[in-house]
């Protein structure tokens, strides 16, 4: 399995310089499709559900007052072929979109709110979104 590190390197690699936050949606949505369609998770950092969507908290505390990022200390050949081909899916399903499309979209998705249920909109969370819960959503979405 890759480490988040090698995930966000081989996103890098792919798409090229993008804002911080387009990188943390773009890794949770990787985890999320790869949930679905290999029944296992790509990488075993923890999702939280923060005001503006998910976010990894291991990449987080490596991009922390960036804005732009446009290199990753990772290893983007660590990603098996199975691996590599379900964030290559992701990103040519979702990396055309802005940051902010992305974050509005995982707002209005089950995993997210379900992780932050009770919190008003803006309230800070640190609540995890389960693996399970984002298997269970997204697989209905691929049906």
């Amino acid at each position: 399995m890759a480490n988040v590190h090698d995930v966000a390197a081989y996103i890098l690699d792919k798409q090229g310089a993008m804002s911080a936050m387009k990188l943390q949606k773009l890794a949770y949505y990787s985890q999320a499709w790869h949930l679905v369609w290999s029944e296992r998770p790509l990488f075993s950092s923890e999702i939280e559900a923060w005001a503006n969507g998910p976010v990894i908290y291991d990449l987080y505390d490596r991009h922390r007052g960036q804005f732009t990022v446009r290199e990753w200390d990772g290893d983007p050949g660590a990603l098996d072929a199975d691996e590599a081909s379900s964030v290559d899916a992701v990103i040519e399903a979702y990396g055309s979109r802005t940051a902010q499309q992305l974050s509005e979209l995982t707002h209005r998705e089950r995993p997210w709110r379900d992780a932050r249920a009770g919190l008003p909109e803006r309230s800070r969370s640190n609540a995890p979104i389960s693996q399970a819960s984002m298997h269970e959503y997204y697989h209905g979405l691929s049906h």
